[in-house]
């Protein structure tokens, strides 16, 4: 089974805002959440990751997507680790994201003709339409074979989250800078 783009913008959208919004180490380094305005700007970076656009976002968003991104992250690290007891809380956490935004899906027309499922929120604001959108990839992911494709980073003092498209299932890294960083260490370590 493999991401739809759909859902694999989703997700990868969650990872982003996790890893943008929350604290925790990176790369070997503590890792403190943005504040103000360079909380904005991470936070329209993280929905707009594709590089095409770079959405408006106020602080009301961005404090409201931290808060969302925050819990988010309990559900990659739940199917990270794989444990019935995590996936448990996981399910509860999207579950009530899922309440909380509102969450509905709606058929949208597509520029070029034809149209498209994208999730809503109990408003159209960026915060909730996101929040829904994120939170109902989460539970499409769980809820299917792709639970163990979210995880997080294996490096030591690293705490980023990913999606792991690779076709064989062997992402362990957030980053290839991660994975060098081990990769050195383990090489250092044998000699």
């Amino acid at each position: 089974m493999s991401f739809d783009s759909h859902l694999l913008t989703l997700v990868e959208v969650a990872a982003r805002l996790v890893n943008e919004l929350t604290p925790g180490h990176r790369r070997g380094r503590p890792y403190d959440a943005p504040a103000g305005r360079e909380r904005v700007r991470a936070t329209a970076a993280a929905l707009g990751g594709d590089g095409r656009r770079t959405p408006e976002v106020s602080d009301a968003d961005a404090v409201a997507l931290a808060g969302h991104a925050a819990a988010m992250r309990t559900c990659f690290q739940a199917c990270d680790a794989g444990q019935d007891d995590d996936l448990a809380r996981a399910a509860a956490t999207v579950n009530a994201m899922l309440r909380a935004t509102g969450a509905r899906p709606q058929l949208d027309a597509l520029p070029g003709g034809g149209w498209h499922v994208h999730f809503h929120g109990r408003d159209d604001s960026l915060a909730v339409g996101w929040a829904a959108g994120c939170a109902t990839g989460l539970a499409l992911a769980m809820g299917s074979d792709l639970a163990g494709r979210l995880g997080v980073c294996a490096a030591e003092r690293c705490d980023r989250v990913y999606v792991d498209t690779s076709k064989n299932s062997t992402r362990r890294f957030c980053s290839t800078s991660c994975q060098n960083r081990v990769k050195a260490a383990a090489y250092r370590a044998r000699r």
